[in-house]
């Protein structure tokens, strides 16, 4: 009996340990938000890097940042919540982003 109860047991380990093995590692992630400014804006250096610098960061059509934003992973906002000032933030702190990686 003590034989079959360690052999359920590993059993059961290893379909755990197989499941994990099949959930991506940012599954466990928060969601982004509009409201999380300097998230987005770090996804957007690591996605964007020294293709935008500080000049042409802030000429960035705001219909363009909301596609980009998006696009993001586990970004899950919507189009319909972002606003004028979500937008002013996110490019603010992307600067601020950039300006750190000089």
């Amino acid at each position: 009996m003590g034989n079959r109860a360690l052999t359920s047991l590993t059993f059961s380990h290893l379909r755990i340990a197989h499941i994990f093995t099949l959930i991506p590692v940012n599954h466990f992630e928060p969601p982004i938000q509009w409201a999380d400014h300097e998230d987005v804006a770090m996804a957007l250096y690591e996605k964007f890097g020294e293709e935008y610098p500080e000049p042409r960061i802030y000429r960035i059509r705001f219909t363009d940042l909301i596609d980009w934003v998006l696009t993001l992973p586990n970004f899950a906002g919507t189009r319909e919540q972002a606003t004028e000032g979500h937008l002013e933030q996110i490019q603010a702190k992307w600067v601020y982003e950039w300006r750190d990686n000089q």
